[in-house]
Parts: C-alpha cells; structure tokens; sequence
C-alpha cells in the first residue's frame, strides 16, 4: 500500500549506541496549524538504552493536553504517517526509517510498524508508507513483538515532560496557542523568568505514545556506533 503524505513537523535527538545525547526540546501546540491538528502534534521524541546493553528504546509523543476523561477516547490519527528517522552516517540525512500507521479512530484501532528500512522517499515532504509488510501490528495499549526482536507500543501515557508552560507564554507570548485557557494569558510579556520552585503545567495530562524498542545493530550501520534520529509527523 501506498499513501502519499504532504506535511511533516520534525523534531531531532542525537545518539549514540550505549550513550546518549539528548538535543534538549519539545513542542507542544507550537503553531495553530497543529494545534487545529492535534493528531499531528508530535510533542517529544526520546531515545534512550534499552532494557539490555545491546538494545535502544524510541519514543515519539502526539497529541498534547489530553485530559483523564478525554483519554479513553483519543486515538491515533489513521490519515498520519508516523516515522522516526535514523542518520547511520553523520551526513544529516537518513538512511533507515521506522514508519507506524493506524488502521482507524476509534475502539479497536490496531498499529501496524514497518522497518527500520530504506526510505521510500528522502527527506521531510512527500512522505509514502513503504510497501514492506509490517515488523509488527497489533491492537494498541498492548506490548507487541519480541523481547529479542522489536517490541512496540502504542497507547495513552502520562507526559513525561516537565515544563510551566503558563510562565513559558508569559515570558514568550507569541508562542502562546490560539485557542484554549492559554490563549487568554497577555499578549505582551509580563514575566522574564520561570517559577521557583517549578510549577509542571503539563502533569496530570496525557500524550499519546509510540514506543519501540530493538537491537542496537538495526539502526547503526559500518561499524559507526553513532546515530541521529528525529520523528516526524505526516498527512
């Protein structure tokens, strides 16, 4: 199957196999355009030693402020190519991409992960699913795979992200959304530093959260141990 995919929102972290370098950063409602879309809203991606020396976890977040009573009724956009992307070569481009998909909205909704494989097509515009069969699939909130091949999960999990985004848009209030209690907070800035002790606005919401976790050796390539890996969210 092929779709084509006209819109990406990137967000990059750097590592290495065994060490980590996090290119520190979130996005959550940066624009109208995804906060109008919050399925495409890609909040966070993380990447981090897996549960064995010889394995990497990969985490891309969507779909920002969910509330406990919105959640049993947040999916997955099934219109969205969700994808990480792996630099194997240091040269800023990818080489292999771990592509995720969803079958529908709604109860039932299943994921289906392709790769890590060749990119149908490079770069962050005219994204298309590739037409390998997936890695994995299966129904979501549940832990699909192999323990010592690539297991994913695909569910609803609390942010992990600390940030007193109410002080953020006092400080920077261009950034600030165009709809919600946030988007009522001055226009102009009336604050020039954050809170003290700190005050983690996002906690108590939830993020929809795409999990995988594989051997180390499927994302580097040539003996370099170092990779990049951003995510992207496409339509």
């Amino acid at each position: 199957m092929k779709r084509l995919v006209l819109l990406s929102i990137a967000i990059a972290t750097l590592g290495t196999a065994g060490i980590i370098r996090l290119a520190r950063g979130s996005d959550h409602q940066d624009t109208p355009e995804v906060e109008l879309n919050p399925g495409m809203d890609m909040t966070d991606v993380y990447v981090f030693p897996g549960a064995a020396p010889d394995r990497t976890v990969l985490v891309l977040n969507s779909w920002a402020f969910i509330t406990p009573a919105q959640t049993a009724n947040t999916y997955f956009d099934p219109d969205v190519l969700y994808q990480f992307k792996i630099d194997s070569n240091t040269d800023g481009v990818e080489d292999k991409v771990i592509q995720i998909t969803f079958d529908r909205a709604g109860a039932g909704q299943k994921v289906e992960v392709r790769g890590p494989l060749a990119p149908p097509v490079v770069g962050a515009m005219g994204n298309r699913i590739a037409t390998d069969a997936p890695s994995v699939t299966g129904s979501i909130n549940t832990v699909l795979g192999s323990a010592t091949g690539m297991q994913a999960f695909a569910g609803w999990r609390d942010d992990p992200f600390f940030i007193d985004l109410e002080q953020f848009f006092l400080i920077i209030p261009d950034r600030k959304p165009v709809t919600g209690p946030l988007a009522q907070l001055p226009d102009a800035p009336s604050a020039s530093a954050f809170r003290s002790p700190g005050v983690d606005y996002v906690k108590g919401f939830n993020v929809l959260s795409i999990v995988i976790e594989l051997p180390t050796a499927w994302l580097t390539a040539g003996g370099n141990s170092k990779i990049g890996v951003w995510g992207t969210t496409s339509r």
